[in-house]
């Protein structure tokens, strides 16, 4: 069998010992989605691969692929994203955000804005905006890829654009004032937090700057979130269990002397 070489734009999801000196690379390519290689000696100190083939490295690839798994010949590094790679929540946040695009998406499947999101979000985070607001931003953005489509513009009842609107787990999506009878469980919500949500579904991530919110802000975004994803995607994600671990760690996570601000 005839085998091709592409060259692809990507970023290294994951790397894989495999045998004494090879790894098996995770790759979400903008051209081809995510895809699997063979990086034959690249546990190797002194292998051409090694520095290619590590987690957060954007570059271009050249892949050889036929029947099976691909080959990875070569790479040039275009971003190896330093911050991230030396600031721990940076690195925690940043796995998630990479763990969850991978759980989500299947091999060979170039959805259309995923690489774009994908790149985005660890560029921002690399940047030093906050990382937990980038990942609310990447969490809503993905539940369409899982199948979820939230209604966010209306009330998913009535269809009304205006008043007082609150969340619904069982409607998935907004309901207004006249329809809170609904849902019992419904969690209700300021004018601030519907624009935050709306924000989170629908603006690019590089187009709001460098949003910042109150720590009381992101809890309660975090945890509506993650009982959406708890009840609607059903997913265990292991980089989450260490997010949540460093975040109930408060020495562990300085501020930097960065100041927190609700955007409005």
């Amino acid at each position: 069998m005839v085998s091709i070489l592409n060259r692809w734009e990507g970023i290294i999801l994951r790397s894989i010992p495999y045998g004494e000196s090879h790894k098996i690379v995770t790759i979400f390519t903008k051209e081809a989605g995510k895809v699997t290689a063979m990086a034959r000696g690249a546990k190797k100190p002194a292998s051409r691969l090694a520095a290619i083939t590590q987690p957060f490295t954007h570059g271009h690839f050249l892949i050889r692929s036929g029947r099976g798994m691909g080959t990875l010949d070569q790479g040039e590094q275009i971003d190896s994203y330093r911050h991230i790679r030396t600031d721990l929540e940076a690195t925690a946040y940043a796995s998630y955000i990479m763990e969850l695009i991978d759980r989500l998406t299947d091999e060979n499947n170039a959805r259309h804005g995923l690489f774009e999101l994908l790149e985005s979000s660890l560029h921002a985070i690399n940047e030093e905006y906050d990382p937990a607001a980038i990942t609310l931003f990447v969490e809503w953005k993905m539940l369409p890829v899982a199948g979820i489509y939230p209604t966010l513009h209306q009330c998913a009842r009535c269809g009304s654009t205006e008043g007082e609107f609150g969340f619904s787990f069982k409607e998935i999506g907004f309901l207004c004032h006249r329809c809170f009878h609904l849902d019992h469980y419904l969690v209700r919500l300021s004018p601030t937090q519907v624009k935050l949500l709306r924000t989170f579904y629908k603006v690019p991530i590089l187009a709001i700057g460098n949003l910042s919110l109150k720590k009381e802000t992101k809890e309660f975004m975090k945890k509506l979130t993650r009982t959406v994803y708890d009840e609607q995607v059903g997913i265990h994600l292991k980089s989450k269990t260490f997010l949540d671990q460093l975040n109930n760690t408060p020495a562990l996570l300085p501020n930097n002397g960065k100041t927190e601000k609700e955007d409005d």
